[in-house]
């Protein structure tokens, strides 16, 4: 290998890296507006990255978000469901790879709510893992901390008269 084909190499190599950080960059940044949004109970950013036959999985259990939420309607029940419990997230990490039009996520995601005086109600941390297809979303599944503070919200929810957006 001559030092003309090493330097190209190098050049090549380092643009890529450099390719990848921007890239990340732009996305965790777009991400975290779109969380900025949904905390001030607008949802639609978030729910324009699905596709319309997109799934997104919810730990099961004897709460508002249980189940498999499958097509863009259930998914936006989700996030009404939600902005109505006055949620609120952060991103705090993410991580991607795979080609572009079949990228994979994960997200380092956490969350937590207040009744209205204030009182932290809920709070948790949790790891989405998101797969795409040509830039929307068509798997996001959540993987929480610990399970059981999610009934403890849903119990509070109602106890407050937050009811459960229906079907």
């Amino acid at each position: 290998m001559t030092a003309r084909t090493s330097a190209l190499l190098a050049a090549g190599a380092a643009g890529a890296l450099a390719a990848r950080a921007g890239f990340r960059a732009a996305l965790l940044a777009k991400l975290r507006a779109d969380v900025r949004k949904l905390n001030g109970g607008d949802a639609s950013t978030m729910l324009a990255a699905y596709a319309d036959d997109a799934v997104l999985r919810f730990n099961p259990g004897a709460h508002r978000w249980a189940g498999d939420h499958v097509g863009k309607p259930a998914i936006e029940r989700f996030y009404r469901n939600f902005t109505a419990a006055r949620m609120q997230g952060e991103i705090i990490e993410l991580w991607f790879g795979g080609p572009l039009h079949r990228l994979t996520f994960v997200v380092r995601f956490d969350d937590f709510t207040t009744d209205p005086d204030g009182r932290r109600i809920y709070e948790n941390r949790t790891v989405l893992a998101l797969r795409t297809r040509w830039g929307r979303l068509v798997e996001h599944e959540d993987f929480y901390e610990d399970t059981s503070r999610i009934q403890t919200l849903e119990d509070k929810l109602t106890e407050l008269g937050v009811e459960a957006v229906p079907a």
